[in-house]
């Protein structure tokens, strides 16, 4: 079996060190900040569709990917946590299943952050934004991950907190399993996926049943 997961909402919580560093470049560029609410709402999408959904205009939006990308670098170890559960779900699916990471996040700050939770090892490929042309929902990111496996006669299995996820997940035609515990609202997921657990380690429970 292959699992791979999404990273923002599914294993971690990075939520303050993403708001933080949104109002610190808005402020940077003297552009008036939004509502941590419009933020949030976008969290899964790349840093440039975020920006142009949150006004900012797309002349300029690479300028305040840059000013995120040097902030955030600086705080994202601080500012970030593992999820309830998510230490004990990537031990307990290393154990039954080869591992990966496909997140929108820049790879080499979710390497960072994976290394500093001391998980990286648990996992064998990770591909981030930098690493495709098209990001979730597209195909790409899963398929460019699975290109690095072995799929040979393995069920494969994205898990992940938004639609973005559960779509790349459908397009990429493999499974797909659903979280609450992050950013993604219930009956958003429903419509993409009939697998939807809590949290992470209900998730790999749930697979690991199903290897038995």
């Amino acid at each position: 079996m292959i699992i791979l997961f999404d990273l923002d909402g599914t294993l971690i919580d990075s939520t303050d060190a993403i708001l933080e560093t949104f109002h610190h470049s808005f402020n940077v560029h003297k552009y008036p900040n939004p509502k941590d609410e419009e933020i949030k709402a976008l969290i899964g999408y790349p840093l440039d569709v975020m920006y142009e959904e949150l006004g900012v205009h797309r002349d300029v939006v690479w300028d305040y990917v840059a000013t995120y990308k040097e902030y955030y670098r600086e705080i994202s170890t601080l500012r970030t946590e593992l999820l309830v559960n998510a230490r004990e779900a990537v031990i307990k699916a290393s154990e039954f299943a080869i591992l990966g990471i496909v997140t929108t996040k820049t790879g080499e700050y979710s390497r960072i952050l994976m290394e500093h939770f001391e998980l990286m090892e648990y996992f064998e490929v990770l591909i981030g934004r930098e690493d495709v042309e098209n990001p979730k929902p597209h195909e790409e990111p899963i398929l460019k991950a699975l290109e690095k496996l072995d799929t040979n006669n393995k069920e494969i299995w994205m898990i992940g907190d938004t639609k973005l996820d559960l779509i790349s997940a459908k397009n990429a035609k493999v499974n797909s399993i659903g979280l609450l515990c992050g950013y993604g609202e219930l009956n958003s997921l429903k419509e993409h996926t009939n697998v939807i657990f809590n949290d992470a380690l209900e998730a790999v429970n749930y697979l690991q049943n199903r290897k038995k």
